[in-house]
């Protein structure tokens, strides 16, 4: 896949990056050997190669499933400058 000036320019703008017309060129050649890669490796042989979650063995920790922090809702809304029905209350920000 090919990338021109024009693409270029349209992706800054829609990006709102600052773009120095004199380095569009350099900038176009280098998206397109970027998608160029991609192409090749989406063609990439995949048979035979199994898929692996982690590259590395890791299994996980485990632990007993028991409470271990008491419910402290009620002392952290005392702390707020408003709270109602159990809920922290905040001024309206949207209009």
């Amino acid at each position: 896949m090919s990338i021109d000036t024009a693409t270029v320019a349209r992706i800054a703008r829609l990006a709102r990056l600052p773009l120095d017309a004199d380095a569009a060129p350099q900038i176009a050649d280098e998206l397109t050997r970027v998608l160029d890669l991609a192409g090749q490796l989406a063609n990439a042989p995949l048979d035979g190669v199994v898929p692996m979650a982690h590259p590395q063995a890791q299994t996980l920790a485990w632990r007993a499933d028991a409470v271990t922090e008491f419910d402290r809702a009620d002392a952290l809304l005392a702390l707020a400058p408003d709270a109602r029905s159990g809920l922290y209350a905040v001024p309206k920000v949207l209009g």
